[in-house]
C-alpha cells in the first residue's frame, strides 16, 4: 500500500510505484473520481488520445453524414404510428 503527506495548502506528491502503474511523467494530469466514499485517480486523456478507441477490424468508420442519416432515419421509424 502507498501512501503520502498532505501539505499545509493540501498538495502531495504521488508515489513513484503509483505514477507508474498510471503511466504518468511530469506535466501530465490526472482526475480524481469519488465513489461511495473512496477517491480512484486517473490519467486524464485528451479527446485527441481517445481516437480510434472504439475501432474495431470487422468494422468501416462511419463519417458523420452517415451518422446524421442512419439517427434521421431512426427518428422518422420511431415517429411513425405501428401498425
Amino acid at each position: 500500500m502507498q501512501e503520502s503527506t498532505i501539505t499545509v495548502k493540501g498538495q502531495t506528491t504521488l508515489p513513484r510505484d503509483v505514477r507508474a502503474a498510471l503511466g504518468l511523467t511530469s506535466g501530465d494530469r490526472v482526475r480524481y473520481v469519488i465513489l461511495d466514499g473512496e477517491v480512484r485517480i486517473l490519467k486524464a486523456r485528451s479527446v485527441k488520445e481517445l481516437r480510434g478507441a472504439l475501432a474495431r477490424s470487422d468494422q468501416r468508420p462511419v463519417s458523420l453524414d452517415e451518422m446524421d442519416e442512419a439517427i434521421g432515419a431512426a427518428a422518422t421509424e420511431r415517429a411513425l404510428p405501428e401498425r
